[in-house]
């Protein structure tokens, strides 16, 4: 059994994720091996087989330290956040997961995972920050999801589909990769900037300020950290939204525009398109194989003093 190291999942709202990112900051390499045996041990315990992911809490008020963490439970499974994990580390968890439960082993040992770079993932929900974050449903009439070098995004949306009221409000989740952890968070503020939804409101506004945040960027975060600056977080710049529905415009225009040619064509108009806790998460994966038992992951939390 292998652990793959920490996601930080701190920034959180009612203790509900909204960010995630992977190294921690403030971590260590001696208390990575510590709260990772910390995982595996866990895991072990119980025969665990598959991917997993153990969480901690962690006293951060004075930074991280060894014995400062605490078990809180462990998921069965992979997690929402778990394409951080896979930006740092160049595994597909997924691909892995499949493998092992078909019983295959595991292709590398603890010392052969390497973490390089860093990676930041926000929760795009379909909400509204402005009325105490309310969901937001209705039919999205256009979708258009950001894309340039280290971002990858999950969608499970497109233009046209609905957002009912009856389920989670998460229709998507940007993830930003970069060799340093203030690179990341550019690129995925730069990637909030970009995404087009129009149709129910989304929290896009408000991650970027987020992701913008001095004392986010600086690495001061806990759980407590949304409460403590959700005035400044709510607040909108007019230019910036302006600027998005340009954008919504601009994007509306050139979809009409290339749809025309194939309109005229076809000749029949009936053919149109429809236009202050401080989170660490481990994960584990293990293989039903004796020869090598599987492979955690962990998540952590940091409460603030």
């Amino acid at each position: 059994m292998i652990h793959l190291g920490e996601r930080d999942c701190s920034l959180q709202r009612r203790h509900q994720k909204v960010m995630e990112e992977a190294p921690a900051p403030g971590m260590t390499a001696a208390l990575r091996a510590e709260m990772g045996a910390a995982a595996v041990a866990a895991a072990r315990a119980v025969g665990y087989v598959g991917a997993g992911t153990v969480e901690f809490i962690a006293e951060g008020s004075a930074g991280l330290r060894s014995g400062g963490f605490w078990f809180m439970e462990m998921n069965t499974r992979l997690q929402v956040e778990h394409p951080v994990t896979e930006a740092i580390t160049g595994r597909d968890l997924v691909e892995w997961q499949l493998r092992i439960a078909a019983g295959e082993e595991l292709p590398l040992r603890q010392s052969d995972v390497l973490l390089a770079g860093h990676a930041v993932e926000a929760r795009i929900y379909a909400e509204d920050p402005a009325r105490h974050f309310l969901p937001s449903s209705g039919r999205i009439t256009m979708f258009k999801p950001p894309a340039g070098e280290g971002i990858r995004v999950d969608a499970g949306v497109a233009s046209g589909d609905a957002v009912p009221p009856d389920y989670d409000p998460m229709i998507a989740k940007i993830i930003a990769q970069a060799p340093t952890r203030d690179g990341a968070l550019a690129r995925l503020a730069a990637a909030l900037g970009a995404l087009v939804v129009a149709g129910p409101r989304v929290n896009t506004p408000f991650l970027k300020m987020l992701a913008e945040h001095p004392e986010f960027r600086a690495g001061h975060v806990d759980t407590g950290f949304i409460d403590r600056h959700l005035a400044q977080l709510l607040h909108t710049d007019p230019d910036e939204e302006a600027l998005a529905i340009a954008r919504a415009v601009v994007f509306c225009s050139t979809v009409s525009a290339d749809a025309s040619p194939r309109l005229s064509r076809r000749g029949d108009r009936r053919h149109a398109p429809r236009g202050a806790i401080h989170g660490l998460r481990t994960t584990a994966l293990r293989s039903a194989l004796p020869a090598r038992s599987g492979s955690i992951l962990w998540s952590m939390a940091r409460r603030g003093g």
